[in-house]
């Protein structure tokens, strides 16, 4: 891939944080902010370089991202690393904090945390097995009597959140928006499943 544009990062991290909606240019236009023109331009693009795929569906043509693919998936590692890395400064407080987080997968932050600049508490979704759950309970109490803002955590399970996302779960699609702060490959997995029938 040549050099990739904001505009085009932000393309990306929109697809693969909203799986549960069938993204054309039009559409995706009015999230990222920019003209449909431009959107099909930087959708073209990326379906030459194989990061997404198109599928007509009447006379629309929507995209995904192309995660069985090596290249792409290491690709999409990099941006959701790179938005973790540039994000605001007390945001990064709470990455460093909850990446010391062992018994979960996937961790993400979102909401009040992201756009407040003093939230009441701190938004985490945690991806995690039955077996080690007893024990990321445990951490996150072990954190929370260590903070004076409260991790207010959000557990799945990998069934769970695949399940929740085909279900349109309001709450876990407003979660899996958020910022990746560990877990990039059984996230871009999740994104995967919850794609198919």
């Amino acid at each position: 891939m040549k050099d990739i544009t904001k505009a085009e990062m932000n393309a990306l991290l929109t697809i693969v944080k909203g799986p549960e909606v069938l993204y054309n240019a039009n559409s995706l236009a009015k999230v990222i902010g920019i003209t449909s023109m431009g959107t099909l331009k930087i959708l073209k693009r990326l379906e030459q370089e194989n990061i997404v795929k198109s599928k007509r569906i009447g006379k629309a043509v929507t995209y995904t991202v192309n995660v069985e693919d090596t290249y792409v998936r290491k690709y999409l590692s990099l941006i959701l690393l790179r938005e973790n890395k540039y994000t605001k400064p007390q945001v990064k407080r709470w990455i460093s904090e909850v990446k010391k987080i062992k018994n979960a997968d996937v961790i993400l932050l979102f909401g009040s945390v992201l756009e407040k600049n003093n939230p009441s508490d701190i938004d985490v979704l945690l991806v995690t097995n039955q077996k080690r759950f007893p024990k990321l309970q445990e951490e996150i109490r072990e954190i929370n009597e260590l903070n004076i803002k409260r991790i207010h955590p959000l557990y799945q399970t990998y069934d769970d959140i695949i399940k929740n996302i085909k279900k349109r779960d309001k709450p876990l699609l407003n979660a899996i928006k958020g910022i990746l702060v560990t877990g990039e490959e059984k996230f871009l997995d999740i994104y995967n499943e919850s794609r198919k029938e």
